[in-house]
């Protein structure tokens, strides 16, 4: 199965914006591009197809999506009703690795798309092994009994990414389960700090 396997404290680094946690850490201690001369070049300035691309990139890396796939989502996404860029987001914060990371199961999306390609995860109390898999409002998501004793999932449980989940999001921490209450607001795809429009334009052209 294809996926991005490039350390994503560099792209973090490359892009100007924090891919993961980890690399909100790091970028806060090394705010220039990688490489030799990262620290002394002189910052290019973007324009037109250079910023949309910089922020599909960004989009792309964040939830770990491969061009084929992000772009089918950008085609689903146009179809629907209502703003193309909110759609985008919002099907991307709908995939069930983001929402098992969202709740505090993962400390970060690569983890909680091993923890659900493992079979950890049920939604609805049926075993479901596929990252990609939209959930929808009312949607029970939790970790399945035998796997409660996970060490990856216990750690991040210790030491939580987020204080809370989103909005749109329920967590019983003494379940190890979530409920999808809504779809994401307004408010909350603004929070992905991603500018869905750049994104759009890009591949309106």
């Amino acid at each position: 199965m294809a996926r991005n396997r490039g350390p994503l404290l560099r792209r973090s680094r490359r892009l100007g914006m924090a891919l993961d946690p980890k690399s909100e850490r790091h970028l806060d201690k090394r705010p220039y591009p990688p490489g030799q001369h990262g620290k002394t070049r002189r910052p290019r300035k973007m324009l037109g197809y250079a910023v949309q691309l910089r922020e599909k990139q960004r989009a792309r890396f964040m939830y770990d999506v491969l061009e084929r796939q992000f772009r089918r989502y950008y085609k689903l996404a146009a179809k629907q009703p209502g703003v193309v860029g909110d759609n985008l987001l919002r099907m991307l914060e709908r995939r069930l690795d983001n929402v098992v990371f969202r709740l505090g199961f993962a400390v970060s999306r690569r983890q909680a798309r091993q923890i659900v390609n493992h079979g950890h995860v049920q939604v609805n109390s049926v075993k479901v092994d596929i990252p990609s898999y939209q959930v929808q409002p009312g949607d029970e998501v939790a970790i399945r009994e035998k796997s409660r004793r996970h060490g990856g999932i216990r750690l991040a449980l210790e030491a939580p990414v987020f204080a809370a989940p989103p909005a749109w999001l329920e967590r019983s921490t003494e379940e190890l389960s979530g409920r999808v209450v809504a779809d994401p607001s307004k408010e909350d795809l603004e929070s992905t700090q991603l500018d869905a429009q750049l994104i759009v334009e890009l591949y309106s052209r």
